[in-house]
C-alpha cells in the first residue's frame, strides 16, 4: 500500500474508533466531588430532588438582603413572618426529639437551609446528631433548657432557662445563638427582657405549622405567603416521619411558587 493510502486508512480507523467510544459528560471531567456540587445526585445516581420525593428541584433562594430585618430596640422583636417581597419561606424545627440520620442526608442533598430550635433536656445525649446537621448547613438556635411555659415565671427563672441554653449551645457548637423560640410560642414582657439580657436579637414564632394532617395557620389567610416562618412539627412518634412531613411541605412550597430561604439571613 502506498504511503498516502496508508495514512488515509489510519485516519479513517481513528475517526471510527472515536465515533464508537462512549461520550464523556463534561461535568464528570470535573471529578466526582465537583460534579456533586454542580449536579447533586443520590447514591444510586438519581437526582437528589427525585430521591426525596419532589417532582422538580427547589428553586435557588434569592440573594439575601443587604440590610436584613433588624429592629434594634430595647427588647427583641417578636416575629412570625418576615416582611419581604422575596418568594421565600423559612423552615424551622423545634425541641430536638427526632434524630433520624437520613434527615441529615436530606438537608445535605437538597441544600435545605433549616433552623433547629433546641431544648437541652429533649436533645439529651443526641447533640452529635445536630452537630452533623450544622455541618451540612443547618443553623442551631435556642429553645430553652427544659421547655417550660415562660409566662408567669420570675425573671431569674426565665433568664436561667434562656441563658443556660445559650451557654450549652456555645459549648457544643462554638456559637451563641441570636434567635430564641419560647416553648409553646408563649411569652410575656419578662421573657423579652430575659432574652435581651442573654444576647437574643429576635424572638421567633411561626405563622404556619406542618402537622400530620396538613398545614395549619395561626393568623392571616390560609395559604403560604412570601416571608412565612413555618414550624415543621410537632414531633409525632406514630405519625409521618420528619422526612415525610418535610417532603409534603416542600411540595406545597413549590406548588405555591415559593422556595426555602435561610431565616438567619433576614433577621
Amino acid at each position: 500500500m502506498s504511503r498516502p493510502r496508508a495514512t488515509a486508512a489510519l485516519l479513517a480507523a481513528a475517526l471510527l474508533l472515536s465515533a464508537c467510544a462512549p461520550s464523556v459528560d463534561p461535568i464528570e471531567r470535573l471529578g466526582r466531588k465537583a460534579a456533586d456540587r454542580v449536579r447533586p445526585h443520590g447514591p444510586a445516581g438519581v437526582p437528589a430532588y427525585r430521591q426525596w420525593g419532589l417532582a422538580a428541584p427547589l428553586s435557588p433562594a434569592p440573594r439575601p438582603p443587604l440590610h436584613p430585618l433588624a429592629f434594634r430596640t430595647a427588647l427583641p422583636p417578636v416575629v412570625d413572618h418576615i416582611p419581604t417581597s422575596d418568594r421565600v419561606v423559612f423552615l424551622t424545627y423545634d425541641d430536638g426529639a427526632e434524630k433520624d440520620p437520613r434527615f441529615v442526608d436530606m438537608v445535605r442533598e437538597l441544600r435545605l437551609p433549616v433552623s433547629m430550635f433546641l431544648t437541652d433536656s429533649v436533645v439529651g445525649p443526641g447533640y452529635g446528631h445536630f452537630a452533623r446537621l450544622q455541618s451540612v448547613g443547618a443553623s442551631v438556635q435556642n429553645h430553652t433548657l427544659d421547655h417550660p411555659a415562660m409566662p408567669g415565671l420570675p425573671y431569674a427563672g426565665q433568664r436561667a432557662e434562656i441563658c443556660g441554653q445559650q451557654e450549652k449551645l456555645k459549648s457544643r457548637f462554638g456559637i451563641r445563638p441570636r434567635l430564641f423560640r419560647p416553648p409553646y410560642g408563649t411569652y410575656d414582657t419578662t421573657t423579652l427582657r430575659a432574652a435581651a439580657d442573654c444576647g437574643v436579637t429576635a424572638v421567633v414564632l411561626w405563622r404556619a405549622a406542618m402537622t400530620p394532617d396538613g398545614i395549619t395557620y395561626r393568623n392571616g389567610d390560609k395559604q403560604l405567603r412570601p416571608g412565612d416562618i413555618i414550624l415543621v412539627g410537632p414531633d409525632e412518634a406514630l405519625g409521618p416521619s420528619l422526612r415525610e412531613r418535610t417532603t409534603r411541605l416542600l411540595r406545597r412550597v413549590q406548588a405555591s411558587g415559593l422556595t426555602v430561604g435561610r431565616l438567619e439571613d433576614y433577621l
